[in-house]
């Protein structure tokens, strides 16, 4: 009698882990170029290592974050590498709020099914901006999950640790009324806002509004929605002294990330004319019909992180960054709102 052949086997069940293996190795051989002096043994060890050195008395900053439903538009247009672009500047600027250097990230990919080419696309976009930052990918995790995702589609999710020295950590509270609110442009929408945005255009039942030119726009819609998130760690790390306080404008607009910062007793005075609105907001608005408050509730609108500082430092500051905009300035809290759009 013949031997029933053996069918209970993972890759029947939709998981192959000799694919996820190899998988493994081109992921390692990217996440090498992102490697200092400090990271210690290789990549696919149970734990990251990373040896810290160097500060008197360091205070780890750490965050997680994702892309949110930007990946629904990347996933339409099949391009990934903006993604992993996206991931990394996000959390760089959520610990650069404190004044914290990034030291080392790990990352978490899942899909129904591993794709080669997506995964290294959202690496190589990954390991670029992290190597602009001196920021090691150390570890991570990529999932085969049949059954959780639909074909095609994946999640991701950063986590990244960096350091600042206690003496230097930046918090928001030396934040005094009278001080001057400066304005950085964002690239776009960054992260967030993308429900809204898929819901407007229509997007997930007809793609086909991605490659469409509107003229407002010097791209098509799709581009113009997967610009990557910017990072602003380069231009500013050189300025942390003369910087009082740092919001990253992320959902919830400028209301939602502002207050953050700001010491109990104080608000925020913001002047919406005092920077120019990139057209993809007003083409949004437009498109959906959204009043001012919602779209700058939901939207950065066109502005990506705010510095608060005195106004003995306004001259240098703006000197050194020509195209941070004053945009507002801080005052003495009356009533209940603490962030005014004028």
């Amino acid at each position: 009698m013949a031997a029933k052949r053996a069918t209970g086997t993972y890759r029947a069940a939709g998981v192959d882990i000799d694919a996820a293996d190899k998988l493994v190795k081109t992921i390692r051989k990217r996440a090498r170029t992102t490697f200092g002096p400090e990271v210690l043994g290789d990549l696919g060890f149970f734990g990251g290592l990373f040896e810290l050195k160097g500060y008197q008395q360091p205070v780890l900053v750490s965050s997680a974050d994702g892309v949110g439903t930007k990946l629904k538009i990347a996933c339409a247009l099949n391009q990934h590498e903006t993604i992993g672009i996206d991931l990394a500047n996000h959390c760089i600027n959520d610990i650069f709020t404190c004044g914290a250097k990034p030291l080392f990230f790990q990352d978490y990919i899942a899909m129904a099914k591993l794709v080669p080419s997506i995964l290294e696309s959202i690496i190589q976009g990954m390991t670029s901006a992290l190597s602009e930052v001196g920021c090691a990918l150390i570890g991570g995790e990529t999932a085969e999950m049949p059954g959780l995702y639909p074909e095609g589609e994946y999640d991701l999710v950063g986590f990244i640790v960096g350091v600042v020295e206690k003496s230097k950590l930046i918090n928001g509270n030396s934040i005094k009324a009278g001080d001057v609110i400066i304005g950085l442009p964002s690239s776009g929408l960054h992260t967030n806002g993308y429900s809204l945005v898929r819901k407007i255009f229509n997007i997930d039942k007809d793609p086909s509004c991605l490659n469409r030119l509107y003229p407002q726009l010097d791209c098509p819609l799709g581009e113009k929605l997967l610009e990557p998130h910017r990072c602003y760690y380069p231009i500013l790390k050189s300025m942390l002294p003369m910087i009082r306080g740092i919001a990253h404008i992320t959902g919830g607009g400028i209301p939602g990330n502002l207050p953050r910062i700001l010491p109990e007793g104080l608000a925020a005075k913001i002047e919406k004319k005092s920077w120019q609105i990139p057209p993809i907001f007003s083409l949004i608005q437009k498109e959906g019909n959204v009043d001012d408050v919602e779209m700058h509730r939901v939207f950065n609108m066109g502005i990506g992180m705010i510095l608060v500082c005195s106004s003995s430092d306004v001259a240098e500051l703006t000197k050194k960054i020509p195209q941070a905009r004053i945009i507002g300035d801080v005052v003495e809290e009356k009533g209940r709102e603490r962030v005014v759009i004028l």
